[in-house]
Order: structure tokens, then sequence, then C-alpha cells
């Protein structure tokens, strides 16, 4: 099986004056805004590293969700947040980090047992494996 997802971005100018609007095939939004301001300044918009961040969480989860129901547990709220670090290094920009954070309720599980279904998670899913980071697990 093979499943392709599409994005497009579109850019007009330099890299600080210029703008660009990113949009999804799904539709979830279309013409969202990003460039220099919204990756660097905090203004309004979205940027890489947050798509990257939304995409590792998203795929983290449902991994999660995975692991737990076959394991035998009911995985009753899974919440996870994922912070990609962006630094600026001689060589230009990298993302060397990303830390997973989540919060699991699946009551039959013991919490080394949850902690080992994180860890496989973080492990095995399809972000985890794109991504040529540390990427780090804090199981809350």
């Amino acid at each position: 099986m093979e499943i392709k997802k599409n994005a497009s971005a579109k850019w007009q100018g330099s890299v600080k004056e210029g703008k660009g609007h990113i949009s999804l095939e799904s539709g979830a939004f279309t013409d969202q805004p990003y460039g220099f301001n919204t990756r660097f300044e905090d203004k309004k918009g979205t940027n890489p590293e947050e798509l990257i961040a939304a995409a590792h969480a998203s795929c983290f989860s449902m991994a999660l969700s995975k692991i737990i129901g076959e394991a035998g547990f009911e995985p009753k709220n899974i919440e996870t947040n994922s912070t990609v670090t962006l630094t600026k290094t001689d060589d230009g920009f990298k993302i060397p980090k990303v830390k997973l954070t989540v919060s699991i309720d699946a009551p039959e599980a013991s919490a080394e047992k949850i902690k080992e279904m994180a860890t496989q998670a973080k492990d095995g899913c399809p972000i985890s494996k794109l991504l040529n980071a540390d990427i780090s697990l804090e199981v809350l």
C-alpha cells in the first residue's frame, strides 16, 4: 500500500521582505500565510517548524493509540505536544532536536507499560523515522 498526501507553498519576494502561502490538499487550510516574520518574529501565520511539530504530534498520537490498543488497553485520551527546535549554526539553520511531551489516559496500563508503549510509538511513527534529529520524549 502506498498513500500520497500533498501540500503546496507559494513564495514571492526576498527571504526577509517576501511572503508566502501554504495550502493542504485536504483543504484543512488554504493560502495560510507564512514568511520570515512568522518564522522568526512571532507574527500571525505559520512556519515550517510549526507544521513539522503538528505533523509529529499527530502521527505520534495515532501510533501510540494503535500500540496501546494492540496491547489490550483502552486509550481514553492522548494529548501530545511537539516542540521543534530551530537553531542557527555556522552552516545555516538546522533542526537538531524535537521534544515530544505526552499525557496518556489508559487506566488499565501501568506507568511502566505506558512509558514502554510511548517509546515504541516515538521510535516507530513515520514522522519520527523521517526526521533526522534527536527526538526526546517526556511522558506525563
